[in-house]
């Protein structure tokens, strides 16, 4: 019952080549997958930039004046 036998191994194989194997249906999935998840990933980081440059478009100037700066601008 411990034995690995002869058609447990090609069992094996058979498995081991259609996971990782050449032009299996399971190995095109997976670069399709791979695929899927780069543009992912891609497309939060173009959301980010947008969100922050329409964050930035709408932020206002709130700094308080300086009495100087106030009194120099009313006198030109």
């Amino acid at each position: 019952m411990g034995a690995i036998g002869p058609w447990q191994i090609v069992i094996i194989l058979v498995l081991a080549v259609l996971l990782f194997g050449g032009g299996g249906r399971i190995s095109s999935m997976m670069g399709d997958f791979a695929k899927g998840i780069k543009s992912f990933r891609k497309g939060l980081q173009e959301d980010d930039e947008k969100s922050l440059e329409e964050r930035s478009d709408k932020a206002m100037d709130v700094t308080p004046v300086d009495e100087k700066e106030k009194n120099s601008s009313q006198t030109d």
